[in-house]
């Protein structure tokens, strides 16, 4: 038996979350005294509200080493796949959850995946990770496959609101970030490690994400067939636009648009688009 665990900063499709292979680990949310835990019950439109009322940043904090180690039990096989860790210490956590749990079991194979990403970046690993392991790979095949299309995957992402992200420290490396009140909009990205820095900038929304996707397709015209998702923080309308232009390139197998969740959503803040190919 195998599973494959994706902190929850890692979007579900439907059938992933019909699927029992995949399990989320999740993470937790606060806004000024409001605590939440980002698992089913998150409720984006409350998360919100609650944001944009209270003066304080948002915060999070990292599943404990006890939350990964539950779902270890009776499993022959675990892949483990966390959020950049640039941006959380969920992979620390992850990794202090196997060492624990090596001092009294060593019959289980787990692996971790840094994804060096987030949101629906973790998810196609996620989803490469179990196409692998379906089609009878070995665990050590698995792992080296899956980290070898880590290793290709690239994530991209116009936001509204930067502030989240500045405040937890999460844009160090970019130097000089545009005025908001010029309705500038960087198009960022992120280097293999999982820092953050940026790609261009527009004037307006709507530039900013065809800049967006005119970034993933020059970057991604060398390797068509491969699948792309999209995630969204309450803006369907200007995921669908993004979708729209990257279907008529017809360079992708398939793309999948989500709505973010908890963790996700935090960062993104309202109106934020992520792309991860």
């Amino acid at each position: 038996m195998y599973k494959i665990l994706i902190d929850s900063c890692g979007e579900f499709t439907k059938e992933m979350e019909a699927d029992p292979v995949f399990e989320h680990v999740a993470l937790q949310l606060q806004v000024g005294q409001w605590h939440q835990m980002d698992d089913a019950t998150f409720d984006q439109a409350e998360f919100l509200k609650r944001v944009a009322e209270c003066p304080a940043c948002p915060k999070s904090a990292c599943p404990s080493p006890e939350q990964y180690m539950k779902q270890f039990e009776g499993c022959d096989e675990v892949y483990i796949v966390t959020l950049s860790g640039n941006l959380s210490g969920s992979y620390n956590s992850a990794k202090t959850a196997v060492d624990m749990f090596y001092e009294t079991n060593d019959t289980a194979k787990i692996h971790i995946f840094d994804s060096c990403s987030a949101s629906i970046g973790e998810t196609l690993i996620g989803l490469k990770i179990h196409e692998l392991a379906e089609a009878g790979l070995s665990f050590e095949e698995v792992v080296v496959k899956a980290e070898e299309y880590k290793l290709s995957l690239n994530t991209y992402f116009v936001l509204d609101n930067l502030e989240t992200l500045r405040k937890n420290g999460r844009l160090s490396s970019v130097k000089a970030l545009v005025a908001s009140t010029l309705n500038i909009k960087p198009v960022m990205g992120a280097t293999d490690e999982g820092v953050i820095i940026q790609l261009g900038q527009k004037i307006g929304m709507k530039k900013a994400l065809a800049k967006l996707a005119e970034t993933v397709i020059v970057e991604k015209a060398q390797t068509p067939g491969r699948p792309l998702m999209i995630s969204h923080c309450n803006a369907p309308d200007r995921a669908a636009y993004v979708k729209d232009i990257l279907e008529k390139t017809g360079l992708f197998s398939s793309i999948g648009v989500l709505d973010t969740a908890g963790i996700s959503s935090m960062y993104a803040n309202d109106g934020g688009v992520i792309i991860a190919v």
